[in-house]
């Protein structure tokens, strides 16, 4: 009797243990609200620094011991695509470009007599890299001769500067020598028409733009003064796109169900069942065959 008792208890007990586990998935699937920010809340954006660029540009144009008479010259190298160029002349900045597809190109103004032109990697930390090799090369300004020492350059504290699309981009340049008055043009690489300005004494001056739609273009500033000498500095400008957030109080949370199936549970239940009614049957086998062979009374 206590062995039949046994028998239907593991029975129930494996019944028991097969219905939770199938009704399992129906309580992992309960709705879950989705990570993120809700109304009334406010985030924490950073950046996380990683290491500086560790491969340097180089400079293939132009090469060493080549002399110049005429402003400006084209340097272009080698680099690593997405980074930002800078060049330097007897290390004074002279101009900057976006390195894209594995080279870059830009046109500077050279200093009377020898210049040394390096270009430095730099990456969006403002990180820079090794510097590339150094070019030196002559410019003698032959046309205006009797300007020596009063060379007219222009020049930047900015390689690169942004702003949002539809807001103003404002961007200090500095005038140098030469002579007064100075007449500019700013093509600001988004297919605009060139901003004029006319400034009557050197130093610094502020130009700005208002770009229509995001991207990164290539600004090119040509000056001249009362002399007739020329200056170049070519900057790369930034539209960057403002992130915006939905902030509709009305609009409900996103429900995410998630359906969790044990299959290996669910299986082992399955021999678990047949061994429970074997062992059902074997005792009512026995019972019988004891009943059968218990003599009559």
């Amino acid at each position: 009797m206590k062995r039949q008792f046994l028998n239907r208890l593991i029975l129930v007990g494996a019944a028991l243990l097969c219905i939770g586990v199938l009704a399992l998935p129906r309580f992992a699937g309960a709705a879950i609200p989705p990570p993120g920010p809700s109304s009334g809340t406010s985030g924490v954006q950073g950046t996380v620094k990683t290491p500086a660029p560790k491969n340097a540009a180089t400079i293939s144009t132009p090469t060493n011991g080549q002399s110049f008479g005429k402003m400006p010259i084209t340097v272009a190298g080698l680099c690593t695509s997405g980074l930002l160029i800078k060049v330097f002349s007897n290390n004074v900045f002279v101009g900057s470009a976006q390195c894209l597809n594995g080279s870059y190109s830009l046109q500077v103004t050279l200093f009377d007599g020898a210049n040394e032109i390096v270009a430095r990697i730099f990456d969006s930390l403002d990180q820079p890299g090794p510097d590339s090799n150094t070019v030196t090369v002559t410019y003698n300004n032959s046309q205006f001769g009797d300007n020596a020492g009063r060379q007219f350059t222009l020049t930047s504290l900015y390689a690169l500067r942004g702003a949002n699309p539809n807001e103003q981009l404002n961007w200090p340049i500095s005038i140098n020598g030469g002579t007064s008055p100075y007449a500019l043009s700013v093509d600001w690489g988004d297919g605009k028409p060139s901003t004029l300005y006319s400034e009557p004494f050197a130093g610094n001056v502020v130009i700005n733009h208002t770009y229509s739609s995001a991207g990164t273009y290539v600004i090119t500033i040509k000056g001249v003064d009362k002399d007739g000498q020329t200056a170049f500095l070519q900057l790369v400008g930034q539209a960057n796109g403002a992130v915006t957030q939905s902030t509709d109080k009305s609009s409900k949370d996103t429900i995410i169900t998630i359906t969790k199936v044990l299959w290996i549970p669910a299986a082992l239940c399955i021999p678990l069942i047949f061994a429970s009614f074997w062992l059902g049957r074997r005792y009512e086998l026995a019972a019988l065959r004891r009943h059968l062979e218990r003599p009559e009374e």
